[in-house]
């Protein structure tokens, strides 16, 4: 049994602050036994201000977000996955995920893959292709704690990158998420339980929530899924930690019971007249 626990923040614009504040929750998380911790998408920073991300944005290497809290998981001892920082590349930004080990060290990183490009109504659109760069590769890490497959938000939506990390062996998949209210309300938790139950897997999906200080709002709602789809634990739409125990026991049950990662078949493309 693995207990892990579910970060949900409300980020601002200001990265030490939102640095000060996950190391808070994290520290509270191991106080409570959990060996497993996981932060939101966009923990350093959520802004729509570009000339602020270019002000307080770093390349990973140069990150003090990331530096001071792989200290802090391995001063703790714990396996921390940082959702996913805001990092400078080339010319545009990376959202990119880290699985830190209980040594401090960068186990696996993944970057976004699913650009969220879209029209909500009411006003509401994204695009955020227009910054970010697209990552092409998924990213799936044997860890003491289980298989571990990495995704970031929008990529709930895609089931096939985590159909392949099931089939690759993940037990466990992570969806750290900063899901707008209307999506939210609509699909977060049935596509995070649809996920669980067509790989067999937990999903733990920490969330950002509340107004941001730029005026955005996020869903909240941190969820813990189990791998026959039941919802584990909510992290309603207050900051703080939620935790849940993992019986990586109960994925193979699941996948023995209904074998379906097993029963792909190839076959022709609808014809279209």
């Amino acid at each position: 049994m693995t207990r892990a626990a579910l970060v949900q923040l409300t980020a601002g614009e200001q990265p030490d602050d939102n640095c000060a504040k996950t190391e808070k929750f994290i520290r509270e998380a191991a106080a409570g036994g959990a060996e497993f911790i996981l932060t939101p998408e966009n923990t350093n920073m959520i802004t729509f201000d570009r000339a602020l991300q270019a002000e307080r944005l770093h390349s990973e290497a140069d990150d003090p977000t990331l530096a001071r809290l792989q200290a802090v998981a391995a001063e703790l001892g714990v396996w921390l996955l940082i959702g996913s920082l805001a990092v400078k590349t080339h010319d545009k930004l990376a959202n990119r995920s880290f699985l830190i080990g209980p040594d401090g060290l960068v186990v696996a990183k993944y970057d976004k893959i699913h650009m969220f490009d879209v029209e909500l109504g009411n006003g509401e659109s994204y695009r955020e292709s227009a910054i970010i760069q697209a990552g092409n590769q998924a990213v799936l890490a044997q860890t003491d704690i289980g298989a571990v497959g990495l995704s970031v938000c929008y990529d709930l939506r895609f089931a096939g990158l985590y159909r392949q990390l099931a089939q690759a062996g993940a037990q466990i998949l992570t969806v750290p998420a900063a899901f707008t209210v209307p999506t939210g309300q609509a699909h977060w938790e049935v596509l995070l339980r649809a996920r669980a139950i067509e790989t067999g897997s937990y999903l733990l999906a920490p969330a950002q929530t509340g107004t941001h200080p730029n005026g955005r709002k996020t869903y909240g709602h941190s969820l813990a899924v189990d791998p026959w789809g039941k919802v584990l634990a909510d992290g309603a739409t207050t900051e703080g930690v939620t935790f849940v125990d993992l019986d990586l026991n109960q994925a193979a049950e699941a996948r023995r019971r209904i074998p379906s990662l097993q029963h792909d078949k190839d076959f022709e493309p609808p014809n279209v007249g």
